[in-house]
């Protein structure tokens, strides 16, 4: 179990005694609707980002090296998607961790990212190989132009 699950619950817990130790019921009701105010912005904030990813592609991104670039450890898949606007693909099986999730752009490279308790681990940027006959034609064009 993640200690943040443990110690945000009781951080609140904390702050409500403390409210009533200081003011007493109003205090109370002041720090309750603070945690009020903290959760209605956190489950805002979710649902505008969720509502942009829903208007776009699943596993679309504009650029994939951009996204490669801009990927830090620990960031929470909330923020990635947010960062992409597009909800992954996912990879991995569904409800195992770790989770894989890949974003991809119009030119073949994608990134597939790992997450494990919902924070990036690691990342990894797929480019795709170019295409051998045309490197090998350019170098054929080039050698049959007369020199000027």
């Amino acid at each position: 179990m993640n200690l943040q699950q443990i110690l945000v619950p009781l951080g609140g817990l904390v702050l409500l005694i403390v409210g009533y130790r200081s003011w007493g019921w109003s205090g109370v009701a002041a720090v309750a609707g603070g945690i009020v105010m903290f959760l209605l912005l956190h489950f805002t904030r979710t649902m505008q980002v969720m509502r942009r990813a829903a208007d776009r592609p699943i596993g679309y991104i504009g650029s994939a090296v951009m996204l490669n670039a801009k990927l830090k450890p620990k960031m929470t898949l909330l923020h990635v998607i947010a960062m992409t606007r597009s909800l992954g693909e996912l990879r991995s099986p569904r409800d195992e961790q770790p989770e894989v999730y890949r974003w991809a752009d119009g030119g073949g490279s994608y990134v597939d990212a790992t997450f494990a308790e919902g924070k990036l681990v690691q990342w990894a940027l797929t480019r795709p190989e170019p295409p051998q006959e045309s490197a090998e034609e350019e170098k054929g064009e080039n050698a049959a132009l007369p020199p000027a």
